[in-house]
């Protein structure tokens, strides 16, 4: 009696547990097409900030597109800290593995002291394969990044290469050149060297650089890029659209070249922008970036609910800076309206950095009417002076413009003084962040879920063959198990690409690192993958297969 006791016991917290699991964990419907939509560093505060902003300045506007879709929270985190940047938090939701700052899909290195996660140390700096790379590769899916910052910026770069380093740009980008993307939109083309222009020409894809109308004009059926700046594009609100197109534009136009692709596409929106206003402590900057990312969440809804076979996941990678509002001076704020809330910031018309770039071309006395004409704010002696002594710096790190003086901290300082927001900080803040999902057959992941168990839910979304570390191991072996009992040399001179040379009797292979052509016995040989050098340990990672080759 006391072991029947017993086992029922045990069924009846199987039970529990199995109730417990995120809803994913029971069977998912895969989808044709996933779409992946990243408002960068926004916290979840700014949702209530924009959707009020929104409803005061259109009274028919009450509530957000991704309002439908709210299902849950994210927990997101690096592998050795609770607050992760946009690289280890996108690379996250890619791997399936959290990672450390700087980490663009790569094994982390373990940190003993301060890991949260497992880490095995022999594994450190291993390329692992993304949920781009195996919607391509495993199921033959075309891939494309939509983003409003240099292409190889943290977010894209997290889907489509892999380094140790979010600033090693010139690496991400060629790999992302080489991973022969069907659609790139965004910024970044002082990214583009001669030599990734002629790759590109050569696996037929058409680049666009600076030009919205061809982007407007093209209808081709191959692969395009359109670079729209040279390095990141303009806030939504500073905006030319002759020259730039917003977020939800470049958005459609990417579902209309992708979804000619038979067998269905993944990609990745990002409204890269929210992040650099909230460290920049500017209000009006995040909530007019937030509301242009919900006007391209609203386009990627609507094509997902025509389509029928289109799933729309929508999470940011991290909070920051805690945006808020009501102040300590917002003295009997259960008795005011919107207008004490939102009638000041809704007469800004420029972010301040838009606002700086006015500003620095103009002599001294025109900076009070210049001010006030893009603020609808008359500034005092003091504020005047404060702008005059900080016109000639900025801050280089966007990460850190609201902790140092420059005119852009200063311009959103004076404009939030008007108003009663106010910001934690200029960081990255440590907090469960929104997660909005749409699917045709209503399966969805609910209640709090961690980055990789989103990974999970959109692996199973995907339909994927086989898991992402099994694809990780054919597509990014060390060379030293690729090309075991051949002799090997790397050469790895200042300034230059590395290359590997494998010799195996009379044959010879060439490659070269961060692209996907090498070169065996003197002729060209496409690689199944990018090949990533890592100096750390240098290592060469290379598809399995290429062993056989010689």
């Amino acid at each position: 009696m006391m072991k029947r006791s017993a086992i029922l016991l045990l069924l009846l917290f199987a039970a529990l547990a199995a109730g417990a699991q995120p809803f994913y964990r029971k069977s998912v419907a895969p989808v044709r097409n996933v779409i992946v939509m990243i408002p960068d560093g926004t916290s979840t505060s700014v949702l209530s900030a924009a959707r009020w902003y929104k409803f005061y300045n259109d009274p028919s506007q009450r509530t957000l597109s991704l309002d439908s879709c709210l299902c849950g929270l994210v927990g997101s985190f690096s592998s050795d800290s609770p607050i992760p940047c946009s690289a280890p938090a996108m690379s996250g939701y890619m791997t399936g593995m959290p990672q450390q700052a700087g980490n663009i899909s790569v094994y982390p290195a373990s940190n003993p002291a301060q890991d949260i996660v497992e880490v095995d140390p022999g594994r450190a700096y291993q390329p692992l394969a993304t949920l781009l790379e195996a919607a391509k590769y495993d199921r033959g899916k075309a891939t494309g990044l939509v983003v409003t910052v240099d292409f190889c910026h943290a977010t894209p770069a997290a889907c489509a290469s892999h380094y140790y380093s979010r600033h090693a740009y010139s690496v991400l980008a060629a790999q992302m050149a080489a991973n022969d993307l069907d659609v790139v939109f965004g910024g970044g083309r002082k990214q583009v060297t001669d030599a990734m222009r002629e790759y590109l020409r050569g696996n037929g894809t058409t680049l666009i650089e600076q030009d919205a109308a061809a982007f407007r004009a093209y209808d081709g059926k191959g692969p395009v890029w359109s670079l729209f700046a040279r390095g990141n594009m303009n806030y939504d609100l500073d905006r030319d659209d002759a020259e730039q197109p917003s977020l939800a534009e470049m958005t459609a136009k990417a579902l209309d070249v992708l979804a000619k692709h038979e067998n269905g596409f993944f990609l990745m929106v990002e409204g890269s922008r929210v992040d650099m206003a909230a460290h920049a402590k500017d209000p009006v900057g995040v909530i007019t970036e937030m509301l242009a990312f919900d006007k391209a969440v609203g386009v990627a809804l609507d094509f997902a609910r025509r389509d029928g076979q289109t799933a729309v996941v929508i999470m940011p990678d991290h909070g920051t800076s805690g945006l808020s509002f009501g102040d300590a001076s917002y003295k009997d704020y259960t008795s005011k309206g919107l207008d004490s809330a939102y009638l000041n910031i809704s007469k800004v018309r420029r972010t301040a950095s838009g606002l700086e770039k006015i500003l620095l071309k103009a002599q001294p006395e025109q900076i009070r009417p210049l001010f006030r004409e893009y603020t609808g704010i008359e500034l005092t002696d003091g504020e005047v002076a404060l702008l005059q002594s900080s016109r000639n710096y900025t801050e280089a790190d966007y990460m850190k413009v609201a902790n140092s003086v420059n005119m852009v901290s200063s311009i959103a300082r004076i404009v939030t003084s008007r108003t009663h927001f106010g910001f934690l900080s200029g960081s990255h803040t440590a907090e469960d962040v929104f997660l909005a999902v749409y699917h045709p057959a209503g399966d969805l992941p609910v209640g709090r879920n961690t980055n990789t168990e989103i990974n999970a839910y959109m692996a199973d979304l995907l339909g994927l063959q086989r898991p992402l570390e099994e694809l990780t191991g054919e597509l990014f072996a060390p060379h030293t198990e690729v090309f075991r009992g051949a002799e090997c040399s790397i050469s790895a001179g200042e300034g230059q690409t590395p290359c590997l040379t494998v010799r195996k009797g009379r044959r010879t292979l060439r490659v070269p690192a961060f692209g996907s052509v090498a070169c065996l016995d003197g002729k060209p040989l496409k690689l199944g993958s990018v090949a990533v050098y890592i100096d750390r340990n240098d290592t060469f990672y290379l598809p399995r297969e290429l062993g056989e080759k010689l």
